[in-house]
């Protein structure tokens, strides 16, 4: 039947039409009398089929449509309404077994209901069950890193209350995999503004920021987040880092050193708060005028600076190139020869 309808003659025959779905329908009517006598059944295959007999079914709708034949129309919706829902069910079975491309046929299918002609008279809405369909299709496009497949439904997987996080940062890295920088951006706004306390969308929309020097705009996520949870040790780094790219070193090391006494730093802690201490005497080196009146003031940044930039090359031994070039400047502004021969070596090696 297939075969004949791909002469162009035979495109609008209903009698071919009439038999490939009496022949599909006959297929899955076996299956399941066969399931229902507990018989050995392939239960992917019963599913397929179900799917196709959809197919077949909108297919003669439409000749019929064409052919200004509507007389079983009814009947027909009527027979496929009853197995409509287990094309949701197949869609969750292909889930299950990571068949991702036949899942989202099914649901895309269950879904499509919603606007084929042949169920004009059911007039199916978009309800609950039918987002949730959108939300597993979508999940199934993102499986498939397929975007059109992810975009397609991803409105009604949206609708969805408990999956809407997941559904954004899906969106989220189809839109950077596609290069899609300006939607990206606004998918990273909006999950953000929706879920505050979500590290995918406050690191990525702060790096954002950041890799654009807009630290001020940075500033403005990190202070909303922590508005939500003041406490949160992400949220407090973050800021550590725009401050300290902000030149506010004093407010830098005061986030540090909450950090550090709440025994919640990284090792970036204790480096973001090393160089800002190390920054505040550079600062005070360039005034050439008051360099002798501002030489102890020197020399106390950089004892405060050398207990946290030691602590990081403790913490990151390997991070050679960070911490030494620092530690050969303390060392030597602190005249601690030894420390500082020891530094030299490692830079001349670094050079080689």
């Amino acid at each position: 039947m297939r075969a004949l309808l791909t002469d162009s003659a035979n495109i609008k025959n209903i009698k071919i039409y009439t038999t490939l779905v009496d022949i599909v329908r006959t297929q899955y009517e076996m299956m399941n009398e066969k399931m229902y006598l507990k018989q050995s059944v392939d239960t992917a295959d019963m599913f397929i089929t179900a799917r196709r007999m959809f197919s077949v079914y909108e297919a003669l709708d439409s000749i019929e449509m064409l052919n200004s034949q509507l007389k079983n129309r009814k009947k027909n919706s009527a027979y496929l309404a009853c197995y409509r829902p287990n094309l949701y069910n197949g869609g969750i079975y292909f889930l299950n077994k990571n068949r991702f491309a036949d899942a989202y046929d099914m649901f895309d299918t269950y879904i499509k209901c919603i606007h084929q002609p042949i169920f004009s008279g059911k007039q199916y809405k978009i309800d609950k069950l039918t987002n949730l369909a959108g939300y597993w299709a979508t999940y199934s496009g993102f499986k498939l890193k397929s975007f059109e497949k992810v975009f397609r439904y991803s409105d009604m997987a949206l609708n969805v209350p408990q999956y809407k996080e997941r559904v954004m940062f899906y969106l989220s890295e189809s839109y950077l995999l596609k290069k899609d920088t300006a939607n990206y951006y606004n998918m990273l706004k909006k999950g953000f503004n929706s879920f505050k306390k979500s590290e995918y969308f406050f690191t990525r929309l702060v790096d954002y920021y950041n890799e654009a020097n807009d630290y001020d705009s940075a500033m403005v996520v990190v202070n909303c987040a922590l508005k939500e949870d003041a406490n949160n040790k992400l949220f407090l780094f973050a800021k550590s880092n725009i401050l300290l790219n902000l030149g506010q070193y004093d407010a830098c090391i005061a986030v540090c050193d909450t950090l550090i006494g709440r025994q919640q730093a990284s090792s970036e802690v204790y480096f973001n708060a090393g160089v800002s201490y190390i920054n505040k005497a550079l600062l005070l080196e360039k005034d050439i005028k008051n360099l002798k009146a501002n030489n102890e003031k020197i020399l106390a940044l950089y004892k405060k600076a050398l207990p946290y930039m030691e602590n990081f090359r403790v913490l990151e031994p390997v991070q050679k190139k960070r911490w030494a070039p620092s530690l050969y400047n303390i060392y030597l502004k602190l005249n601690m020869g030894k420390q500082f021969e020891e530094m030299s070596n490692i830079l001349n090696k670094l050079r080689t």
